[in-house]
């Protein structure tokens, strides 16, 4: 009987605040993070960056208890949907820039001669800096440990009908018992450079769509949001990103109540954890926000173990 595995891909985040240089030199080393066609040239921009932000970054990581919740997350995700598809199928995971990496999973597949391998990035919009990188990674690797099993993958899920559901049942959440009608919404997803998007990337047009998406959802669950916004989150650097900013949004809205829904993300992390839910809640109160709240990302829940689930029978 030939034998099938499951393979989860995320970005990754530092086991201890010792990967965190690891992290982001291995980030910043990516082709499809700093588009340089010279590799030398590359290697030199992200040994500075990491050696400008280490520092800070590793404040930010103690601020959460020291390391990334993304790979901890992952494991219990993992078990979850391993338990959810039985033994006949070996479900997996790999991080692009922090342990564990391509190379762990890939030698476990192969000690179980796995036949053909189902991929599924961890990012519900393509992006070629997240979803194009975390597949390109794996594959190349698996050629050079001589894997033999066909490869499957998919792109983007974000109009996966469950995967949707589970994010409604977040924001249900967050909301609790008081009226929609009391809170914005904010679709925060992480940004990119203007120039990336110029480039082609058509993560812009699936967020856009994502946020449509949801919007009639919430729409037909009668959760009649004062009003529903979108905007970008992370922005490092001078360069031109886009727009709106998240602190713009909120500085839009000002003292009303917030619901923040972080769309580009499925697996808590320091984005999540600290940026949105410490460094954004702090500049939320400088404005008055009468409510400042953050929905936790999908992480193991029951309907996001269905989606990937059917993801994963759809594919094959």
């Amino acid at each position: 009987m030939k034998k099938e595995a499951i393979v989860l891909l995320n970005m990754g985040g530092p086991n201890n605040l010792d990967e965190v240089e690891v992290f982001l030199k291995n980030m910043f080393n990516d082709k499809n993070i700093l588009t340089f066609k010279s590799d030398f040239l590359r290697s030199i921009l992200a040994n500075l960056i990491t050696f400008s932000r280490a520092e800070k970054s590793q404040g930010i990581y103690r601020e959460i208890g020291g390391s990334s919740p993304i790979v901890s997350h992952t494991r219990n995700l993992v078990e979850r949907l391993q338990s959810r598809v039985g033994n006949g199928v070996v479900v997996d995971f790999a991080m692009r820039y922090t342990p564990p990496y391509a190379e762990e999973a890939i030698e476990r597949l192969n000690r179980e001669e796995i036949d053909r391998i189902y991929l599924i990035p961890l990012y519900p919009q393509y992006s070629t800096t997240t979803t194009k990188s975390s597949l390109e990674d794996f594959e190349e690797v698996y050629l050079e440990f001589g894997g033999d099993a066909i490869l499957s993958e998919i792109k983007h899920f974000f109009q996966n009908q469950t995967f949707n559901r589970a994010i409604i049942e977040r924001i249900k959440e967050a909301v609790g018992d008081d009226p929609c009608s009391e809170f914005d919404i904010i679709f925060s997803a992480h940004g990119l450079p203007q120039k990336i998007i110029d480039n082609g990337d058509v993560y812009e047009q699936h967020i856009n769509r994502h946020v449509e998406i949801l919007s009639n959802l919430l729409k037909d669950e009668g959760m009649d949001f004062h009003e529903i916004h979108l905007a970008y989150q992370s922005k490092v650097g001078p360069m031109k990103w886009l727009k709106p900013s998240l602190e713009e949004k909120l500085e839009y809205i000002r003292n009303r109540g917030v619901i923040i829904y972080p769309i580009s993300f499925t697996i808590d992390n320091s984005e999540t954890d600290y940026e949105l839910d410490i460094e954004y809640r702090e500049l939320a109160h400088e404005f008055g926000f009468k409510h400042y709240r953050v929905c936790r990302c999908l992480n193991d829940s029951d309907i996001f173990v269905d989606a990937l689930a059917e993801i994963y029978h759809k594919m094959q």
